[in-house]
């Protein structure tokens, strides 16, 4: 039995595919979304999408959208969203070191909070690219 999941964002279909199971950051917890679930409608928070297919782990790394399941489907609307494969360690770092000073130097409430996010989205990224490679 499966679950067929499909993840969207603004710039393209980043996955459609049949799983065994879902893991969602959500704003109400990490919900686990298996086959035949309950319809459901739910903001995304930022964090590690973990899909379970025939035993194996795939990880993304996601940043706000919604999730919507329903006729056996987990539909997922992403703000943005990178498979954990996919990741490049040192464009992330690059990316980190980036906001970071962005942060220090503050211009602007503005400007901070648009570094702030980049620095949290860089730090996901590493998370997940180091889990998904086993280097924790």
């Amino acid at each position: 039995m499966t679950l067929h999941i499909q993840v969207v964002t603004p710039e393209k279909e980043l996955l459609s595919e049949e799983v065994d199971e879902v893991i969602v950051p959500t704003v109400s917890g990490e919900l686990t979304i298996l086959p035949h679930h309950v319809p459901l409608l739910v903001q995304i928070m930022p964090g590690e999408l973990s899909i379970m297919k025939s035993g194996k782990v795939e990880l993304l790394a996601i940043v706000g959208g919604f999730l919507e399941v329903g006729d056996n489907t987990a539909t997922i609307l992403a703000d943005y969203a990178v498979h954990g494969k996919d990741i490049s360690e040192a464009q992330a770092q690059q990316a980190k070191d980036r906001a970071e000073k962005a942060m220090k130097e503050k211009k602007s409430d503005v400007d901070f909070a648009i570094a702030e996010a980049e620095f949290q989205r860089a730090i996901l990224e590493l998370k997940v690219f180091h889990k998904q490679k086993g280097t924790h």
